[in-house]
């Protein structure tokens, strides 16, 4: 090897313009995984070229392949590909260049654009190997300590712009940067990264200083000379203002840039100081606390979002569904919030990658593992023990996160409000695994394991059980700078149980399960400067056990009952477009395809056609084999979505969503109840439907600091599953006789005003919302309040939050939560009469009445440990007040007869202030 520098000097300076001679040389080798250096050597000593190339410059890649009697100028093209090199034949010899293309001969259009411009460029040419930078952006002089990345290689033909893309990870975990901003200093270009880390810019071929910004990062500035499309990634160190409190993270303008309606993001980490009951940082019930987002009541299970029922959220762990997200009553959430990366909440605009669900998505995802040392997170509470680990595996490759709790939490029964709970037991534990392995910049493979059980016993005779499951894999490949897909497989499985032993002889042991696997496949294309494409299709299998139920001993008078299992297909397809049509308008526009079929073996019943469904007019029983299709359902689901920017931190949303849900839950509770079960469609059970529409403004003022949104809904629904009065839903075997279908409607005003970040930080949130159901037919014994609209059982108008945290100094803050929630409707006993000498209750219209309103306090004090990076362990400790007024909120009002009288009682949930003391620990 020679040294290049000085062969291209003495070139240039005495030979002039260089002239390439046609190369005819060939070579033959064979190659197998060597560096490009003993690549360039062993071609180098196969011909009789001099091959002049910087060692330095040696890239970290390997050559394979095969070659006979090839060109010269194809075997260093191949073996060259993929890197910033390029080669250059001249009079004998090879020349290896970096980024830099040397030409030969101008292009026959150069001297079109005019006889000045022309000579410069002529010039530049004849006298120096530089690239030509058309449109490139000046820096400044003001780059000496400012690290220069060289990107990319120039091509010929391949015009003025390039593609800089690469992956932003933290350099002490490994963990991708998600969210932060890549900007371009000088030109009002910027992006985020997405949830792998990854970013993608096109940019003017030329000098451009590149920086990024995000919440608890350390800010970077880097010197990019782009000659070409071309990769660089960036490891960043966290800020020490990441130990800072900021209680929901917002990334620069995105909350205003996006196109996205109705998103809700939260960040587990910087939920920490928020005071919830029993110490717990549960992210869910955080997520109550924002405009859109309820719970019927304290400790209810499910959440409510936009007057929606609480089956009509897709609940994910990493693209797995949990059906009962939930622990002990639904007091905390079933997912461990140190495993737990970042939660995105869709309540408007929906992806389309999304189907089955009429309200919201919960996206869940876990976090990816520290791959460089071993780190981990552990908790001591009053009700549970947390530990999350995050294992390296194979250096800068892999790592595993371990995560898990446990509780013991019996002695918490004894202090609620309810005396038919003080002698009650419950526990609960939760795991959950998650394995990433990068296998190369390609290719990226990742597998989470999850499974949850609760036992619990309000009686002294029965002993109720239940348990999620899940699994998903998931494996992304990036097929070329433009192009990346991922392939998802995951299963979910839920199961509950009913164990009873009394005194009677009616001892049983009763069971429910349902399973539901899918396999999609998710395509991004970017296309343009202003396209990005998202496509694929997917596919949903789900098996629905509705429940056995079997004596529990030989002495039970129990007869055993099996209902017939249930199987369903979901498919669909989709694609979306979003398209930056200007510089201030932006469209997400897409649509998706789902199609739903009811599948055998099954029995279905058919009734008389204009009549009521009732065992009198049964008309027969069909009989369906394995695999035949049952009934089929689908359509068109419109997801579209619009961003107008006024200025770069005002902007105005609008979109229109369609849904189709093809599983319903079977439950007369007011909440989620562990007993309750879940039914497909059929030819009897049509599936849900449902259109919403919204409309808001986003503002920022300070810099980012302050957010202000208001934001505007309206939901229609059709075919929603309700239950006639005094309706058996548990294990029955002829359950379209007992529920009914219907419209609903809801509509609301949305506000949040949030300071992200200073001494005092928090937000306020406050909704006005209305959700009703009708339910009505032609049929008497159909109808509900005279076939009017009228409240759902979570139907709350005003919903008022304020979430404040503030810091004394580094190591020392308080916070408080203050709720305000209108009650919840409630049907109350208006009469009596008697008939036949019986005494009768005689009740108003379904949910006239309403419960007492709902507010409640919480106090919280923090301290934490110093801040030296250098220590073993971070330690820190919260102490709360759960309830500090002591306000004794009605859960239920009950009603009961006493010597011929009805009387109103009312059951709560926390009626006294409730203190914990937590202690956290990082290392």
């Amino acid at each position: 090897m020679r040294n290049i520098y000085l062969q291209i000097l003495l070139a240039l300076l005495f030979f002039g313009p260089m002239r390439a001679q046609e190369n005819t040389s060939r070579v033959s080798l064979s190659l197998e995984g060597v560096s490009i250096t003993e690549a360039l050597e062993r071609i180098e000593d196969a011909t009789d070229q001099n091959i002049y190339f910087d060692k330095d410059w040696n890239p970290n890649t390997k050559v394979t392949g095969n070659y006979y009697n090839e060109l010269l100028t194809d075997v260093l093209g191949d073996i060259l590909k993929g890197t910033n090199l390029n080669h250059f034949i001249w009079e004998g010899s090879v020349y290896i260049t970096r980024n830099n293309l040397i030409v030969d001969g101008l292009p026959e259009d150069f001297f079109n654009d005019g006889p000045k411009g022309d000579i410069a460029r002529a010039e530049t040419l004849t006298t120096t190997s530089k690239p030509i930078f058309i449109g490139s952006q000046s820096v400044g002089n003001n780059t000496e300590n400012i690290e220069t990345v060289r990107v990319g290689r120039q091509r010929e033909g391949t015009g003025n712009t390039a593609v800089l893309s690469g992956k932003a990870v933290l350099a002490s975990t490994g963990q991708p940067a998600r969210d932060m901003a890549v900007l371009v200093e000088g030109m009002e270009l910027g992006v985020s990264t997405d949830s792998t880390g990854y970013y993608e810019l096109r940019l003017p071929k030329g000098e451009h200083l590149i920086t990024t910004r995000a919440l608890g990062i350390a800010p970077t500035t880097k010197r990019v000379l782009l000659f070409g499309d071309g990769n660089m990634d960036l490891e960043l160190q966290e800020s020490v203002e990441a130990l800072e409190e900021v209680v929901v993270a917002a990334n620069q303008n995105r909350n205003v840039e996006q196109a996205v309606t109705g998103l809700t993001q939260l960040d587990v980490q910087k939920i920490k100081t928020l005071p919830l009951v029993m110490g717990e940082r549960d992210l869910l019930n955080a997520a109550v606390t924002l405009p859109g987002i309820a719970k019927a009541g304290e400790g209810a299970a499910g959440y409510n979002v936009r007057g929606g029922r609480t089956d009509q959220n897709l609940i994910l762990l990493d693209n797995a569904v949990i059906y009962n997200p939930v622990h002990f009553f639904g007091i905390f959430s079933a997912l461990n919030p140190y495993t737990t990366g970042n939660v995105d909440i869709y309540k408007g605009n929906i992806p389309v990658e999304y189907g089955g669900r009429l309200s919201s998505v919960f996206d869940i995802q876990t976090k990816d593992g520290n791959s460089e040392e071993f780190s981990g997170e552990a908790s001591i509470g009053p009700v549970t023990n947390s530990v999350m680990l995050e294992i390296p595996v194979v250096k800068e490759k892999s790592s595993l996160v371990l995560g898990g709790r446990l509780t013991y939490s019996d002695w918490i029964l004894g202090i609620l409000d309810e005396e038919s709970l003080s002698n009650s037991s419950a526990n609960f534990y939760d795991v959950v695994a998650k394995y990433n392995h990068s296998i190369n910049e390609n290719n990226e493979i990742r597998a989470t394991a999850y499974y949850s059980k609760d036992n619990f016993s309000i009686t002294s005779d029965s002993i109720f059980r239940y348990s999620n499951r899940a699994f998903s894999l998931r494996w992304d490949h990036k097929f070329s700078k433009n192009n990346t897909g991922s392939i998802l497989v995951t299963n979910s499985e839920y199961r509950f149980g009913i164990e009873f032993d009394g005194d009677s002889n009616d001892d049983f042991d009763l069971g429910y399960q349902n399973y539901e696997s899918e396999v999609r496949l998710k395509m991004r294309s970017l296309i343009g400067d202003n396209h990005t494409l998202d496509y694929g299709v997917s596919g949903k299998y789900y098996i629905v056990d509705p429940g056995d139920k079997d004596p529990l001993n030989p002495e039970s008078d129990i007869a055993s009952i099996s209902l017939p299992r249930e199987q369903g297909l979901e498919t669909g397809i989709f694609i979306a477009d979003q398209w930056e049509i200007t510089d201030r308008f932006l469209l997400d526009a897409g649509l998706r395809y789902s199609y739903y079929l009811a599948l055998g073996p099954a029995e279905q019943r058919i009734y008389q056609e204009g009549q009521p469904r009732t065992e009198d007019n049964l008309i027969e029983v069909r009989e369906f084999g394995d695999q035949e299709t049952i009934e089929t359902y689908g359509g068109p689901e419109v997801r579209v979505g619009g961003r107008y920017l006024f200025t770069p931190d005002f902007s105005i949303k609008a979109s229109y969503n369609s849904t189709f849900q093809y599983i319903h839950t079977l439950s007369n509770n007011t909440t989620v109840s562990p007993t309750d079960t879940w039914k497909l469609s059929d030819i009897n059970i049509e599936p849900q439907q449902a259109q919403q529409y919204s409309l808001g403004l986003f503002k920022n003022f300070n810099e980012k600091e302050i957010e202000l949104s208001v934001e505007g809904f309206y939901k229609q629904s059709e075919n929603l599953l309700d239950y006639k009065i005094g309706s058996q839903l548990l294990l029955n075997e002829q359950i379209e006789t007992d529920v009914l279908q219907g419209d609903g409607k809801a509509y609301g005003v949305e506000f949040l005003l949030k300071k992200n970040d200073g001494a005092l930080n928090g937000w306020l949130g406050y909704t006005y919302s209305r959700s009703f159901v009708k339910l009505d037919s032609q049929f008497e014994e159909e109808v509900v309040n005279n076939g009017e609209f009228f409240p759902s059982n979570f139907d709350k108008p005003h919903d008022f939050s304020l979430v404040a945290n503030y810091r004394f100094t580094k190591r020392i803050s308080a916070s408080m939560n203050f709720v305000y929630q209108t009650g919840r409707p409630v049907t109350y006993p208006v009469g009596s009469y008697t008939l036949n000498n019986e005494d009768f209750v005689f009740y108003s219209d379904r949910n006239r009445f309403r419960i007492p309103d709902f507010y409640r306090l919480d106090l919280g004090f923090n301290l934490e440990g110093n801040h030296k990076k250098e220590k073993a362990i971070h330690t820190f400790w919260s102490f709360q007040i759960y309830n500090v007024l002591g306000r004794n909120n009605p859960y239920s009002v009950f009603f009961i007869t006493e010597e011929g009288e009805i009387k109103a009682l009312q059951s709560s949930i926390f009626a006294i202030p409730v203190p914990t003391l937590t202690f956290n620990m990082k290392f």
